[in-house]
């Protein structure tokens, strides 16, 4: 048996508590696995395992090695199971949530070329009820605008960019353009889902928060680019709602000189150490779509 064996048969006789178990685990001998720890420990020369005639236990060094052990291992079977699936076509349905704009927007004028390329993936796609944590709300992954902090989640980011506040040509030309953040509070402002405290950077560079106020409150991103396209008064939100707007001149952008950054949109899913190539194939093709379009 090479050096690997060696270390795999001592990581099976820790794990399983015996050499009977780990040569069972194995396919080898009780007295194989006994060769191969033995050998293992005097290449290193040192004690691994303490063991007697009624039971065996790990040494310190031994508990230390292990844990190296149990991380190379680990990695080794991701590689592995990595590469096996390489070639496997992803298949099985996704749940995944999405902001109701990103989703309509962004997803879902794409879906054509997502299921070219993948005929054998189901997408669940959930527009309604938003949540941080897919492990919470039972799904495979979800698109999420804002800040995290969860360990047991992977969170690789989409979209970032600034805060835009915009209002359509006639409306400005109506009302005016505001020059600096405070004018705002003379103005009709659209209040959406992050409330009618407003953010700017300040000449100083610290945050300068204004409240405004409109005859308009709504939820809904769409409703909020819809509206201030509409001629209805001033929105704020995250430059990625406005973008196709901003570039055709329904909505210009005011106040660029304040912009701070908007929170990132992100692809977040359980930290698995192993990700089914079914959530994988939907997490490069976000990846993909919002890149090119940032492009």
């Amino acid at each position: 048996m090479n050096k690997f064996q060696d270390i795999l048969a001592f990581a099976r006789v820790a794990e399983l508590g015996s050499f009977t178990a780990a040569a069972r685990a194995l396919s080898l001998t009780t007295s194989a696995v006994t060769k191969s720890v033995t050998r293992l420990e005097e290449g290193l020369g040192l004690q691994l395992l303490h063991r007697t005639t009624r039971r065996m236990h790990l040494t310190e060094t031994g508990a230390e090695f292990y844990e190296r052990c149990r991380d190379i291992l680990q990695d080794l079977e991701t590689a592995e199971n990595a590469a096996r699936e390489k070639n496997l076509q992803p298949r099985g349905s996704v749940r995944v949530a999405l902001p109701p704009s990103f989703g309509r927007r962004t997803v879902i004028p794409a879906l054509e070329s997502f299921y070219e390329r993948y005929p054998e993936v189901t997408l669940d796609l959930c527009l309604k009820h938003q949540t941080a944590n897919p492990i919470d709300g039972g799904y495979d992954l979800v698109v999420h605008s804002g800040r995290l902090a969860d360990s047991r989640l992977i969170n690789r980011i989409l979209v970032r960019g600034s805060q835009k506040t915009v209002a359509s040509p006639r409306y400005l030309a109506r009302h005016g353009m505001p020059q600096s953040p405070t004018d705002l509070q003379q103005h009709n402002c659209i209040v959406g889902g992050f409330g009618a405290n407003w953010h700017f950077r300040g000449l100083d560079g610290q945050d300068q928060v204004i409240r405004v106020a409109g005859k308009l409150v709504t939820d809904s991103g769409d409703i909020l680019r819809e509206a201030a396209v509409a001629g209805l008064g001033i929105s704020q939100a995250t430059w990625w709602i406005f973008r196709d707007d901003i570039n055709n001149g329904a909505l210009i952008p005011m106040l660029e000189d304040f912009e701070i950054e908007a929170d990132p949109i992100s692809i977040v899913f359980p930290a698995h150490r192993r990700t089914p190539a079914k959530v994988r194939a939907v997490v490069d093709f976000l990846l993909q779509i919002t890149r090119s379009s940032q492009s």
